[in-house]
């Protein structure tokens, strides 16, 4: 082993520790990974960006912008109100949901698919009455699997395509993944279909009608001997606190105002409304100089927000005014949304946003105390309280996934065919050839961009930039592995000891290896990881490297086992009321299957 093997392997050894241990980010470590390559001279100073022109990054960036329109558009909406069964039971109407999951996500980003479709799992679950992890974990593992059948269909398909151009041996067509992926995917949504509904952990929804807070809106006024009377909301609520109790509204003359500003001074007759332990509540009143407010002409809605009558003018007329339509909303943090990390009084989301955080479960816990304070982790589930626009415009901005009926956009018909109609254009472009997949699917930004099918001003916040950066730092890291002869001497020693030069054995194992390490770091990492071992043990045993990458596309699409494997996976953490060791359940049996059904068609459709 020479010293430039000892370098990069040590270095490759820590890079995969530290995706493992989770303690920073995944483009953190990758790009600190190609910064050690390039101070130990493995990797050129003048090469150590190419990879942000890398065919496979640009496509990853341009498959974003593109779902993100079919989202924007409701196309997919649309197609999934006229797909899914209206009257069918939970058996159909759960195969169908997991199908259009993974057909979806054959074409666009698998978890935009997720999503999209999450709202409609929950919607079912409620309807047929079932615990919402027994439809989310399904449709989950349902858009994984449908995402290995295309070129574009996940980010590990795209890094093994490059990986063999730069063997020389030109990239994948759009659908050369297609036999051996349409077999596992099949064979997988009806395994979790049939087999799922008892395997997948019957947990109770950590969501908006069984959050078990403890707690209830109750409406107080101060009164002008009061010790409320003249203090402002920040030092009233520093108050609350101590007792976990929080102002969700405030009324002053019979106008109502939703996400009070921390710096309202009260005045008497105002009217607070509260949410706090029962318990605390005769506390409250009297250390404060509160009073339970009367409500003689007030009427509450469904969700406890009030609708107040208006005195107009100086007469003894009065006229009912409407009040903001305000609602709660269930809102997931998603993997790449940037509230990870962060407090609700650091996004100061009363003076900033107009919205209230009301309640927040993390892996099926029922209560968190001190709300506020609580920095906020991928797969939380949100309960919101706001306008639909306030709520819509959060959602939007910080990458959060409604978990209600209620859509985040206003279907157009006209924008979603346009859509539908351009994106089938990108894909036909690379599909027969007629443009390299990463020009054919710009063009196709470039008119989405044109048409303001997505604004201009939004096409870089689509984009999920730390999947960017790990790519494009991974990518030059991939390369020295190969160029220090590291890859052909890990491909030898797993030759010699485990596959004892046997070409199935080192098939299989390549195949394991590749889903072990998936289920447990980002898998395009994973697959720039793997990808130039499995050309390199093709080539030392002479037989056919397409073989071997495939093996290496399909394991690094299976993670199944892990919440933190796929970033659906942690996407159903928190609304499925899952724990970290509910997955293997379904999850490894269906590996497992992966496993007996790829093998046999990768030796069929890529003969060795």
């Amino acid at each position: 082993m020479t010293q430039d093997q000892i370098v990069i392997l040590t270095i490759l050894t820590a890079t995969i520790g530290m995706f493992l241990w989770g303690r920073w980010r995944h483009d953190m470590v990758a790009l600190g990974a190609l910064l050690a390559c390039v101070v130990a001279g493995l990797v050129p100073s003048a090469e150590a960006f190419a990879g942000f022109g890398h065919p496979a990054v640009i496509t990853v960036a341009c498959v974003l912008i593109l779902s993100y329109g079919l989202q924007r558009t409701g196309a997919v909406d649309a197609l999934a109100k006229r797909v899914l069964p209206t009257a069918a039971g939970p058996m159909l109407s759960l195969a169908v949901l997991t199908a259009l999951g993974a057909v979806l996500s054959a074409f666009m980003n698998n978890v935009g698919a997720m999503a999209l479709l999450m709202p409609i799992a929950i919607h079912l679950a409620r309807k047929h009455e079932l615990p919402p992890g027994k439809a989310l974990m399904p449709l989950a593992f349902g858009t994984i699997l449908g995402g290995m059948t295309t070129l574009i269909g996940t980010p590990p398909n795209l890094i093994v395509s490059g990986f063999r151009a730069e063997a020389g041996l030109g990239s994948f067509g759009m659908f050369d993944f297609a036999p051996v992926g349409l077999a596992v995917a099949v064979t997988g949504v009806v395994f979790v279909v049939l087999i799922g509904r008892y395997l997948v952990p019957r947990r109770e929804q950590a969501g908006a009608e069984s959050f078990d807070t403890g707690t209830y809106f109750t409406e107080v006024r101060v009164t002008e001997d009061g010790k409320a009377n003249g203090k402002t909301l920040r030092k009233l609520e520093a108050k609350l606190e101590e007792v976990d109790g929080q102002i969700v509204g405030l009324v002053r003359n019979a106008f109502r105002v939703t996400a009070p500003s921390p710096g309202h001074v009260l005045q008497p007759s105002d009217v607070l409304v509260l949410e706090a332990e029962p318990e605390a509540l005769s506390g409250i009143l009297s250390n404060l100089g509160l009073e339970l407010a009367a409500e003689p002409d007030d009427e509450k809605d469904e969700n406890g927000a009030l609708e107040e009558t208006d005195q107009a003018g100086e007469e003894d007329t009065e006229r009912r005014e409407e009040s903001e339509d305000v609602e709660l909303q269930e809102l997931v943090a998603m993997p790449t949304s940037s509230l990870i990390g962060r407090s609700a009084d650091q996004l100061g989301l009363r003076a900033q946003h107009n919205l209230n955080l009301i309640a927040l479960s993390r892996e099926g816990m029922r209560s968190i105390k001190r709300l506020r304070s609580t920095p906020i982790q991928a797969g939380d589930l949100l309960l919101m309280q706001g306008t639909p626009e306030a709520l819509s415009g959060f959602a939007s901005k910080f990458s959060c996934a409604p978990l209600a009926d209620r859509s985040l956009t206003i279907p157009d018909k006209g924008r979603a065919t346009i859509a539908s109609l351009v994106m089938a254009a990108a894909i036909g472009g690379a599909a027969f050839g007629l443009l390299p997949a990463a020009v054919s699917f710009a063009a196709g930004v470039l008119v989405f961009m044109a048409l303001w099918i997505v604004p201009p001003r939004q096409v870089y916040e689509t984009i999920d930039w730390p999947v960017i950066v790990l790519l494009a730092a991974l990518i030059p890291v991939a390369g020295a592995m190969a160029t220090t002869g590291a890859a052909d001497f890990l491909a030898g020693h797993m030759l010699n000891w485990i596959a004892q030069d046997n070409a199935i054995i080192a098939l299989t194992a390549i195949l394991v290896v590749t889903m072990v390490l998936s289920d447990f770091m980002n898998n395009a990492a994973t697959a720039a990881v793997m990808a130039p071992v499995a050309i390199s043990s093709a080539a030392q045993l002479g037989v056919n490297p397409d073989t071997f990458l495939m093996s290496v596309a399909i394991g690094a699409s299976c993670a199944f086992i892990t919440p933190i494997g796929h970033q659906n996976n942690t996407l159903i953490l928190g609304p499925g009321g899952f724990r970290f060791g509910d997955y293997w359940r379904l999850g490894l049996p269906l590996e497992l299957l992966v496993v007996a059904v790829s093998v046999p068609m990768l030796l069929w459709v890529w003969p060795l």
